[in-house]
């Protein structure tokens, strides 16, 4: 019996599974690169600009600044801005990543076409995975530095969220814990809308209410980096459980 070409390798003239992904996200993956360099840049700008600027102004002099060039302002926006991106990450993973995909019926096609469910949904989520982690830990190590050298001219402190959350490692450790939720999301739901609502609100809930979950290390623990990793800590265990949960949703779905 002689094989077609198709049936003797299935993956012969096929695109690899990561870079079909990578074509299908490229505007996610092009927006998230933009919300990278802008966000390092801010704080770039803030240490080679703003700071020193603000050091050189004598106090009693009149030095103006507008809402987009106070240093102060400039540094709760961006610190806003990034202990909540992680909340679209899962907005977009339940929905463009996951939900729609399985509303519209591509996955079950990939499903018949040589790509088993698990072998699918590993290769979402690490090409993924691979960006996101990349861009957060540029951005956390750069807003560390930033505040770290220029606390004299910040008008801020360490507990609060806008600083606590993107200033280490739970920035990635929540953008992956985002990642698994809107996975769990769309596989639950199958829906692109409910699945982003879902996923958003689940996030959202987790970034709110971290401090509640770690509160009680506050006796043993002292300073914002026993309390940040522990924090950290807390934000991979929920990582892991959502994606085990993704992953046994995904096998019932598609027994």
């Amino acid at each position: 019996m002689t094989l077609s070409p198709a049936t003797a390798h299935p993956a012969a003239g096929r695109p690899a599974i990561g870079r079909t992904l990578l074509r299908l996200h490229r505007p996610a993956l092009l927006v998230w690169t933009a919300f990278v360099v802008v966000g390092a840049g801010g704080l770039l700008w803030i240490h080679c600009s703003a700071a020193p600027r603000d050091r050189s102004c004598v106090p009693g002099d009149w030095c103006v600044y507008t809402a987009f060039t106070d240093t102060g302002n400039v540094m709760n926006l961006l610190g806003r801005a990034l202990s909540y991106a992680p909340c679209a990450v899962a907005a977009w993973a339940g929905a463009a990543l996951i939900g729609r995909e399985l509303e519209s019926g591509t996955a079950a096609l990939a499903w018949t076409q040589g790509a088993t469910p698990v072998r699918w949904l590993t290769a979402k989520l690490a090409t993924a995975a691979l960006p996101l982690l990349a861009g957060t830990a540029v951005l956390a190590l750069v807003y560390n530095t930033v505040w770290s050298a220029d606390q004299d001219v910040l008008v801020t402190h360490w507990a609060w969220d806008r600083v606590f959350v993107p200033r280490g490692p739970l920035l990635p450790a929540l953008t992956l814990c985002a990642l698994a939720t809107g996975a769990l999301a769309g596989l639950a739901l199958r829906r692109t809308l409910p699945a982003l609502a879902a996923a958003c609100a689940a996030t959202l809930a987790v970034r709110l209410y971290l401090r509640e979950l770690w509160l009680p290390l506050r006796g043993p623990l002292h300073g914002f980096w026993p309390l940040h990793l522990a924090a950290t800590g807390i934000a991979l265990a929920l990582t892991a459980l959502a994606t085990t949960a993704a992953y046994a949703v995904l096998r019932r779905r598609s027994a």
